[in-house]
This record gives C-alpha cells, sequence and structure tokens, in this order.
C-alpha cells in the first residue's frame, strides 16, 4: 500500500484512449512503442513504480484530460521480440499540472493528489445500490450488445468491484470514460454508469425504429 507522503510530485504519464483504470483495479497493458518501452524501463527503477494513465485529447501529444489515475505495476513479463505484458494496479487519481520538460521520449508531469485522497483508502461501499434491477438492465444491455460474461461472478462481486470492473470494461466512448472516471464517489459512478447503458439501449431502439 502506497501512502499519501510516498506519491510522487512528478511521474510519467501514458495517453491511451479509451483506457480507463480506477484506484484499487487492474489494468492489463501491452508496451510495444519505443518510448513507452523506454518508459516502463524508467519506472522499474523507482521506489514507487507508478504510471499515470490519462486520455489524450485532440490528438495524443497536443492536449490531455485534465484528471487521470496512477497505478503501481505490479506484474510483467517480456515476449520475444521485446514488449511487455505489464499489469497496472490502480493507486489514486490526481489532477494534471504542468509538463516536465526533458530528455525523456515520453511525457512527465507535475500532478495533484490532494483532491483524491479517499482513493488510498479502503474499498468503497453504495448504500443505496440496488443489485437487482442494476444487473436486469446490465442484461439487457449485454444482449443488445451480443457481449457474454460469467454472470456468477458478477452476482457474487463486491459493489466496487462489480461498478469499477463494468466502468473500465465496456465499450464507451472517450468522453464517457472520463465522466466514470470522474465520478466524486461509487454511488455516482453507479449512476453514470446504468445512464450510458439506458441512453446505448434507448438509442438501439430508435435505430431499429428506423431501419423498419
Amino acid at each position: 500500500m502506497i501512502a499519501a507522503s510516498d506519491l510522487p510530485e512528478v511521474i510519467p504519464l501514458f495517453p491511451l484512449p479509451g483506457a480507463l483504470l480506477l484506484p484499487r483495479a487492474r489494468l492489463p497493458l501491452h508496451v510495444f512503442e519505443p518510448r513507452y518501452l523506454a518508459m516502463f524501463d524508467d519506472v522499474l527503477k523507482t521506489p514507487q513504480r507508478l504510471i499515470g494513465m490519462i486520455q489524450p485529447q485532440d490528438g495524443e501529444d497536443e492536449g490531455l484530460a485534465a484528471i487521470g489515475c496512477a497505478g503501481r505495476v505490479t506484474g510483467f513479463s517480456e515476449t520475444g521480440d521485446g514488449r511487455y505484458m505489464i499489469t497496472l494496479s490502480g493507486i489514486s487519481r490526481f489532477r494534471l499540472g504542468e509538463r516536465v520538460e526533458g530528455f525523456a521520449p515520453y511525457i512527465r508531469a507535475k500532478v495533484a493528489w490532494e483532491d483524491f485522497a479517499r482513493d488510498l483508502g479502503a474499498p468503497e461501499q453504495d448504500a443505496e445500490f440496488r443489485r437487482e434491477p442494476f444487473l436486469r438492465l446490465l442484461e439487457r444491455y449485454f444482449e443488445a450488445r451480443d457481449l457474454s460474461t460469467d454472470w456468477a461472478s458478477l452476482r457474487e462481486a463486491e459493489d466496487e468491484r462489480l461498478i469499477n470492473s463494468l466502468s473500465m470494461l465496456l465499450p464507451f466512448d472517450v468522453s464517457d470514460k472520463q465522466a466514470l472516471l470522474e465520478a466524486p464517489g461509487l454511488p455516482e459512478r453507479r449512476e453514470i454508469l446504468a445512464a450510458l447503458m439506458e441512453f446505448a439501449l434507448h438509442a438501439g431502439d430508435e435505430g431499429s425504429e428506423i431501419l423498419q
């Protein structure tokens, strides 16, 4: 566990459209671009081993979202051709500050952690979560998108793991993923997630009517 006092002022950033990392969740990544291979090698030399996942805006190097989430490298394997398969474990969200100039081929920036102190705590609970209606909505969404899952595992998952895993895995667009990331807490994230699924289903129904 990383304490607030251990969080660095400057971290490397990995802008990746649609890739969402949340605190206490895990994100597998395939690293193959030379600049990010260099970033990964440098990260392994640091005590915290943190990488900041962030959404690019208007092109990868032109703009970045205001808020991202840092993950700690907790596992990796190297392929025969020099690529890495890594696992990031979400630690805390951050607010983006100014970029740090230097000779590194990847982006480094100052970040602020103060607004997200709750991220370093225990898993969140959602006292108003009505699981069965939510799972019925999820089932309709999966059927409409022709998706499959292990329903037994979903039903047994704790609130945070269920909501955060779905937020990371479901095929929403970049702005929707950012809204899920920026949700103040788990109840708000669950509400956004449900609204996104309802909207997708409604849009699909309208599309069917037009085709008819």
